[in-house]
């Protein structure tokens, strides 16, 4: 059972919030590459519950402190020139490190701006999202996860936005036994139609489509392994004594997750918490075969997360779209047939913040149960100046590679063998990560 104060421990991510000091030692997904490829690459941002303003300056991403130190203006809305941001207010002008650089309004000869200097973070780019570090101190390096080190042919990053508090989104992500209900189709698709759509595609060694596996093994078993990067999640469903569905999921600590979408391509999710009551997913598609049909994807998503906020079409405003005829002979959830809408319920439905002290969790639950103790266990270690996880050094980073994704029908005696081969041989076959 989770006090409430621990609920508020695990949630609140302000500036000197336990969990927002724990969350400031990661780099942190704050926008797609492509939001600033337009004429003026000037945008307004809202990261772990500061204002800031991201742009780009000829090669270089500068992210500051929104307003600027003079009296307050909106620099989301200065001038982009070639030295950097200039406040529309009085002038002063700022580079990428949020150095002032000048103060024009002020007398001949003045060195005022010599004192002056914006809070401003380092931004770098991967596989189509740039993340930025809010933290003190040296940035940690990146692992060397399939999302990093694939080209960029084989990734593409989408993002969008949900009206809840962070944690409960990754949540999701930690609960295999739900993609059997809140994704139940009652109607099967050609999987030869299922590019870029989860639990749409035939699982590797399969002959019926996932959404048919799903609907017919409703109770699946879980077995959990902490790992170096956070946890491994295997659910398995029975089909025989002889073979097993089997599907590997991963969670990279903090707020992340790595999960199959179909036999040559995985998913690498964040969820990024704007401030308490709002967060961000965002996603890297790695293919291990074909580069990525990037138009399709950004095609697929920008129907129900529309640029550029990529907000979702529905929502608790419009009860997320959802239909009672549709309920009663298509979908479970009478919600469409893309899943983050239903994703996207299950946890804005709970309130912005979940009351996590009125649950029952049950034996399926038991990844989440362990996720909030390693969370908990690393906010005290970071209140106490020790080391939290995944904070590496680059021969660390070097060291983490992978994490196996897979979804497939395996032997039921060799479960543990054959996701292994499966994703060994996928690698061996790739054009990339052999």
């Amino acid at each position: 059972m989770i006090s409430a104060e621990q609920n508020e421990l695990m949630t609140r991510i302000g500036p000197g919030t336990p969990a927002g000091a724990l969350l400031r030692n990661y780099w942190q997904p704050v926008a797609l590459v492509e939001e600033l490829q337009a004429d003026r690459p000037v945008k307004a941002v809202r990261l772990l519950g500061e204002d800031l303003v991201l742009f780009k300056n000829q090669n270089q991403y500068g992210l500051l402190e929104r307003h600027c130190p003079h009296r307050g203006a909106d620099l989301a809305y200065g001038r982009l020139e070639d030295a950097g941001l200039r406040c529309s207010f009085h002038g002063w002008l700022f580079d990428t490190n949020g150095k002032c650089l000048a103060t024009p309004a002020e007398p001949e000869g003045s060195r005022l701006c010599e004192h002056i200097r914006q809070k401003a973070y380092p931004v770098t780019e991967r596989s189509g999202i740039l993340f930025a570090y809010l933290g003190a101190g040296e940035a940690p390096a990146f692992a060397h996860f399939d999302c990093f080190v694939a080209p960029e042919a084989y990734t593409f990053a989408f993002k969008g936005y949900w009206d809840c508090n962070w944690l409960q989104a990754l949540e999701v992500g930690i609960d295999p036994a739900h993609a059997s209900w809140l994704h139940k189709f009652f109607e099967d698709e050609d999987p030869a139609k299922s590019y870029g759509r989860q639990f749409r595609a035939t699982p590797a060694g399969a002959e019926i489509p996932m959404s048919k596996v799903l609907r017919e093994l409703d109770r699946p078993e879980i077995l959990l392994e902490r790992t170096q990067y956070g946890m491994r999640l295997q659910t398995l469903r029975r089909i025989s004594d002889a073979k097993t569905h089997l599907r590997v999921t991963n969670i990279l600590f903090p707020q992340a997750f790595v999960i199959p979408m179909s036999p040559e391509m995985t998913i690498s999710q964040w969820h990024v918490p704007v401030d308490d009551h709002g967060c961000y997913w965002y996603s890297i598609f790695t293919s291990f075969g074909a580069p990525v049909d990037k138009d399709t994807m950004r095609a697929q998503r920008l129907k129900t997360y529309p640029a550029p906020d990529y907000k979702p079409i529905f929502s608790r405003e419009n009860s997320w779209g959802f239909s009672a005829d549709e309920q009663r002979s298509r979908t479970f959830t009478g919600m469409g047939f893309d899943i983050n809408i239903h994703d996207q319920w299950a946890c804005e439905s709970q309130g912005r913040i979940q009351d996590r002290t009125r649950e029952n969790l049950g034996t399926t639950d038991k990844g989440i149960v362990l996720y909030r103790r390693i969370l908990v266990d690393a906010i005290r270690k970071n209140q106490a100046g020790e080391k939290p996880p995944m904070v590496l050094d680059a021969s660390a980073a070097r060291e983490l590679t992978g994490p196996p994704a897979v979804d497939g029908i395996a032997p039921s005696d060799a479960l543990e063998q054959y996701w292994r081969e499966f994703d060994s041989n996928r690698r061996k076959k790739t054009a990339w990560a052999a």
